[in-house]
């Protein structure tokens, strides 16, 4: 066990130094605007993701390691954490150990753990409520529901498929009589109204502002078409074996497989943490795409099922299993930092995340405009985060006037310079072009237009 806890400790180590390296993405600096305006509910999603950014960056400022100290930390907490659900839930066969070391092989939480989004936080707390569940079976001490429950309410005020997870413990409860009879006492329903509770602000902060977030979210669906379904269930199936890696979920399914005849109230429990939301990804991809993070929630359950599977396999698949995974995160660091490998800068998913902002927001602020702006809120934000101070970054958006922002102070018509990339914005002044690049290959090409400053717009706040 002591090997385990140094290597945790090194890997989390390890993604600090790299989450203190790499350049913030697009969705992360949008949320550092966030957590510079704290609020119960934002335009997007609940708050979580702000709140962990602002506690970041009370401690080590408005830098990449500031934005993302969390998430590397919460790796290794979630992985303690996992390894104490399989403790409890499955005793005596080394399945907590085993589940956290294949997480943490997996693509998905190597770059999760690094990159902040609300699913770093939604995928701890879910595996916080995972572990007080694993108590409570053990021990039988009821009071456990109360911080299944606070998890719970936790994941869901970071995204709001941590609904999922509520469904699921709801589902698991009443499938089984012995989950009936615990319906009729005072503790569940405790942890229910705790985690109730610990939602409010964010519904009562979505029932003052017109319901923005639940109807953005609620609306992912573009209409039933037989192709374009096909399509987005193979981008589904593709991206998890990529981010989960082959191994590793040839070994989750292996352990759900093997647990569907089991009747423990762990093995069911489990399952429902897994089939319910692989099933309403699955449904999702009907009528609209599913991003490749989405199903990360379902991991922790389909890992520990891994942990139940008998030691002679486990032992001669999961050295394999960690090898290729750990390896393949390992080339997407290096490809990271240093490019490596000869993968068109344009066609670079990392690239086009990650690579060249800084010098774009420099070549953009030099034309010194009375003001920037964008039609793209991930474009506004970056630009916001690394030009210099002193210019005038502002946002025009509906999405903007959810925040408690300040007027931007531009007279109506005054001229100022917006950024797009987008082929349907209209551009009746060009004034030119700024690329975006990686040691001279062109990333992407930005149109810089004249554009008239609007009513409503609201300052962006810098660093």
């Amino acid at each position: 066990m002591k090997f385990w806890l140094l290597a945790l400790a090194g890997l989390t180590l390890l993604r600090l130094l790299l989450a203190a390296t790499i350049p913030l993405s697009p969705d992360e600096t949008y949320y550092w605007l966030w957590s510079v305006h704290p609020q119960p509910g934002y335009y997007d999603h609940p708050p979580m993701v702000a709140y962990w950014i602002r506690a970041g960056t009370a401690l080590f400022g408005n830098t990449p390691l500031g934005v993302r100290l969390l998430g590397p930390l919460a790796a290794a907490l979630g992985s303690v954490l996992l390894w104490d659900a399989g403790e409890h839930f499955l005793p005596n066969r080394q399945a907590g150990l085993v589940a956290a070391a294949l997480f943490n092989a997996t693509l998905i939480l190597g770059v999760g753990a690094i990159i902040m989004t609300p699913d770093t936080p939604l995928v701890f707390f879910w595996t916080a409520a995972l572990a007080a569940l694993g108590r409570l079976q053990a021990g039988r001490d009821a009071r456990w529901w109360l911080a299944a429950g606070a998890a719970a309410g936790a994941a869901l005020l970071s995204k709001y498929t941590g609904l999922i997870l509520a469904a699921g413990i709801f589902l698991w409860l009443v499938s089984r009589r012995q989950g009936r009879g615990e319906l009729l006492k005072p503790w569940p329903w405790a942890g229910a109204a705790l985690a109730a509770a610990i939602f409010a602000p964010d519904f009562y902060w979505n029932a003052t502002h017109g319901w923005v977030s639940f109807v953005k979210q609620g609306s992912r669906v573009d209409g039933f078409d037989l192709a374009r379904a096909a399509g987005f269930l193979a981008e589904l199936l593709g991206g998890q074996a990529a981010l989960v890696t082959p191994l590793a979920g040839c070994l989750a399914i292996a352990g759900l497989w093997r647990l569907r005849h089991d009747t423990s109230p762990s093995a069911k429990l489990l399952l429902w943490l897994t089939i319910l939301p692989a099933a309403i990804f699955l449904e999702h991809t009907l009528t609209g795409r599913v991003q490749a993070n989405w199903p990360a929630i379902a991991l922790p359950a389909a890992f520990l099922a891994a942990g139940s599977l008998p030691e002679p396999l486990v032992k001669r698949w999961l050295r394999p299993a960690l090898g290729l995974g750990f390896g393949l995160t390992i080339l997407a660091y290096a490809q990271a930092i240093a490019a490596p490998f000869p993968i068109p800068a344009a066609q670079d998913p990392v690239a086009l995340q990650l690579t060249g902002w800084q010098g774009w927001a420099d070549e953009t602020a030099a034309q010194k405009p009375a003001f920037l702006t964008s039609d793209e809120y991930a474009l506004a934000a970056e630009l916001a985060f690394h030009t210099p101070p002193g210019t005038i970054v502002a946002g025009f958006d509906t999405r903007w006037h959810y925040f408690n922002l300040q007027p931007a102070g531009i007279p109506t018509g005054q001229y100022g310079i917006l950024v797009t990339r987008r082929t349907d914005t209209p551009c009746p002044v060009q004034l030119g072009t700024v690329t975006r690049s990686r040691g001279g290959a062109i990333i992407a090409q930005y149109k810089l237009c004249r554009f008239a400053a609007i009513r409503g717009m609201v300052l962006l706040p810098h660093p």
